[in-house]
Formats: C-alpha cells, structure tokens, sequence
C-alpha cells in the first residue's frame, strides 16, 4: 500500500548471488529494555485479551439475537472478525519477543505473516466502504433498504472485498519477497510490514515502487472517496431532515463508522503514502501499533457503547430483562 520507499541497489551479479543468504529475520522491536519490555508485555496482554473478548462477544451477540440479523449488523460482525484476525496475526508473536531472548522469524514466517497482514487490512478497507454504503442506502432509502441492502448484495460485497484482499495482498507479497535479501537481516519493526522488510532489499526497488503507487491508490483512495461520497450524500439527506431529534438520530447511526474510519484509516494513509526518505522506524511503528492493535481495542468499545441494540442482545445474552436495564 505504500507509494515509495528508501532504494538500495545492487549489481545483478551480487543480488543474485546472494538471494538465498538470509533465512531469517530478527525483529528489533520496541526496545532492548528487559524492564521496559516487561512493561509493554502486560499492556500489550491486556489489549489483546480485551480486543478478543471484545470483538468475539460481539460476533457472538450479532450471531445470537434475530434483531440483529440486518445488513448493518452483517458487516459489523465481518469488521470484527478482521479486527480480532488482524491483531492475532501479529501481537502473539510480538508477546513473545517482549520476553524471550529469541526475537527471530523464519523466512517463510515472514512471508505468510506479511501476506495474512496485507489480506485482511486490505479487505477491512473494502468493509468500511461496504458499510458506508449501508449506512447511505437505511438513510437516503429508508423506505426501499430491504429490497436494495438484500442477503445476496450484502454477501457478494463481503465476498469482493476479500477477494480483493487476497488477489492485491498476493501482488504485493510476491513482488516484495521476490527482491534478494543479503543482509542485513534485522527489521527495525515489531511484524513483518512491507515498509520495514523492504529497506533490508538489495537491490533496486523501483520497480515496487510503482506497483506499490498503483495499488495503493487503488486499496486507499478509491474506498475513502466512496465513503466520502456516500457521506456527502447522507449529510444532505440529514440536514432535509426537520425535527432536532430527527437529525441526532440519523446522525448517530453514522458516528461509530466514522469514528472506526478515521482511526484506521488516516495512520494507514500517512504511513503508506509519505515518501519513504521521511519514514522513521519509531514513527511506523508507532501508527502501525495504532491501526493494528488500538483500533481493534477500541472498535468494540465505540460500537457498543451508544448501541442500544447490542446492549439490549447483551443483557438478554446474560439473561437481564430490559427492565433491570
């Protein structure tokens, strides 16, 4: 998803030579602090727990109450178990490193870690344009949503969007992995992200590059414009809308979105489309910390907290009556 990074290049013959050399990679992480280390390692335990309870109890909910079985809902369900699949791919292994001496990860490790990355934060932002679009259709068709957010649209969006994710995701490891890698052998990063990886390339990366341009344009700007036109189209809608109350109500069917959208979306777009000569390894680390573990913590956070719907399927789960709500 990034537009450029640093190039290092190398004589055909060198690149060559040298391709297979590393088999592994060690992962410099956040610091060589034991005590420090120790300190993330229980903030970092604790966000992962809560993200997984989070994100699991409200899959659990969507999947458990009948009211909830509305493409709104639908989609819901999906961003969670990205979120909950995202955070999985890298924080375990992150954990580990926190407190082992051992900070490696085999070659063939890196590769499927970067692939399963690239696959699910490509399809969330699929998903988040997908729910855009549901949130334009219940407020600017209210009186048709049923007919136009049907079962099969709603599947075929889900569908596309992770087929998207695996189609570009493939592009993107391939043509990154494909590069020789001589050494040096140590990621100044947490994971296995494509920025990181390919600094330690020797070679010439132009050619990523541009892949790299195309597609980011591809997987960043064109959902965010949908999402923008779709809101453009729903504030419209809101401000026709009479009553005060009216317009709060449709309105806060939308915050949560929002809000989920720019937590991810905005530290992806600066961490992907600078150019790679302003990145610095503590920054990329910082915004991919951001959108790979703290909007996953919080999503659940902002989608149950003003939701009457999942409160109400919460109490009903723990066998509350609303009245003792």
């Amino acid at each position: 998803m990034s537009f450029s990074f640093p190039r290092r290049k190398a004589t055909h013959s060198q690149s060559w030579k040298n391709q297979s050399s590393v088999t592994e990679f060690i992962l410099l992480g956040f610091s060589r602090n034991p005590r420090t280390n120790w300190i993330l390692f229980f903030l970092f335990l604790f966000l992962y727990l809560f993200t997984v309870l989070g994100n699991g109890l409200i899959v659990t909910l969507i999947r458990a109450d009948a009211r909830l079985h509305t493409p709104m809902y639908f989609f819901l369900s999906i961003l969670s178990l990205l979120d909950l699949s995202y955070a999985t791919t890298t924080v375990p292994q992150m954990l580990i490193h926190l407190v082992s001496k051992s900070k490696t990860i085999s070659y063939v490790g890196c590769v499927v870690q970067m692939y399963v990355f690239l696959t699910l934060g490509i399809t969330e932002t699929w998903i988040f344009a997908a729910m855009a679009y549901d949130r334009y259709v219940a407020i600017c068709y209210p009186l048709h949503y049923g007919v136009k957010m049907s079962q099969t649209l709603c599947v075929l969006l889900a569908v596309s969007s992770a087929l998207c994710g695996l189609t570009c995701a493939l592009v993107y490891t391939v043509f990154a992995m494909n590069l020789p890698y001589c050494g040096p052998n140590e990621i100044n990063h947490f994971f296995c992200e494509i920025p990181a990886v390919l600094k330690l390339a020797c070679a010439d990366t132009s050619l990523n590059d541009q892949v790299d341009f195309i597609l980011g344009f591809i997987l960043l700007l064109i959902p965010l414009s949908l999402i923008l036109a779709s809101y453009v189209r729903i504030f419209i809608a809101i401000l026709k809308i009479r009553s005060t109350q009216g317009r709060i109500k449709a309105f806060s069917t939308c915050a949560s979105h929002i809000t989920v959208v720019t937590m991810f979306c905005i530290p992806c777009m600066v961490m992907y489309m600078r150019p790679g000569s302003e990145a610095s390894p503590e920054d990329d680390k910082k915004l991919a910390l951001f959108y790979n573990v703290v909007s996953a913590f919080l999503n659940p956070i902002i989608y149950s907290l003003r939701n009457k719907d999942v409160k109400r399927a919460f109490f009903k789960l723990v066998g509350m009556s609303e009245d003792t709500q």
